[in-house]
């Protein structure tokens, strides 16, 4: 197995791309802060606070209805510039302009969502550019993403390089197979792996990956237990 790996920006990956359809929605979490992620019915991702203006209802509890995503609670409405459109009480309202929900700048690449923290940053980095890929599996750990990094480190054979904690991504070539690995901070003991590998890579390789990925859920979550 060999190692390498993508120096920390900003760009934090918080899905699959495969797992947000068009028209759907889901919730995650970035260093304890909720977001949600969405994408229209035209395709375009998006990244938001996980959190409606009006009752502080979680957006990801909502549904999308074409370029549009609507609370669960009070039905109101939010185009993609994150503008409240429509309030179903008030049909008839001019609604606002202040009432909006605050973005995530949202990018996709190697098969992943990423969205660009913290919340509100507007001088942004590049976003991140990796080849085409397709998502396997997105693995969660009760585990610090500095315990993933420095567990596959330790099973490299690659030298290190810059702190593995301050990584956001790793690629490991397994099995003559490239294996890219988003990771996704969620809390301080808590995170993801955002699991992608080259397009018309073979239906064996990745299973082996998935039962690749379990064993290390296991001996990650295991080595965070006797810390």
């Amino acid at each position: 197995m060999t190692q390498t790996q993508t120096p920390r920006s900003q760009w934090v990956p918080v899905a699959l791309s495969k797992m947000i359809e068009a028209g759907t929605s889901a919730g995650t979490a970035v260093n304890g802060a909720e977001i949600v992620v969405w994408r229209d019915t035209a395709g375009a991702a998006h990244a938001w606070e996980d959190r409606c203006p009006h009752r502080g209802m979680k957006m990801s509890f909502g549904f999308v209805r074409g370029d549009h995503i609507t609370c669960l609670y009070h039905g109101w409405e939010y185009d993609t510039s994150g503008t409240c459109r429509y309030v179903p009480a008030h049909p008839e309202l001019e609604v606002p302009k202040s009432i909006c929900i605050s973005r995530y700048g949202t990018a996709e690449a190697g098969g992943m969502i990423w969205a660009y923290t913290p919340l509100g940053t507007t001088e942004q980095d590049p976003p991140p550019v990796l080849p085409a890929l397709e998502g396997v599996r997105s693995v969660y750990m009760d585990a610090s993403v500095a315990r993933v990094s420095d567990t596959l480190q330790q099973h490299s054979s690659a030298p290190a390089g810059d702190d593995a904690a301050l990584c956001n991504a790793i690629t490991l070539t397994l099995e003559n197979t490239v294996v890219s690995i988003g990771l996704q901070q969620i809390s301080d003991g808590q995170c993801a792996l955002h699991i992608a590998v080259p397009e018309g890579t073979a239906p064996e390789t990745k299973e082996a990956l998935l039962d690749w990925s379990e064993d290390l859920r296991r001996t990650v979550e295991g080595l965070e237990a006797a810390a």
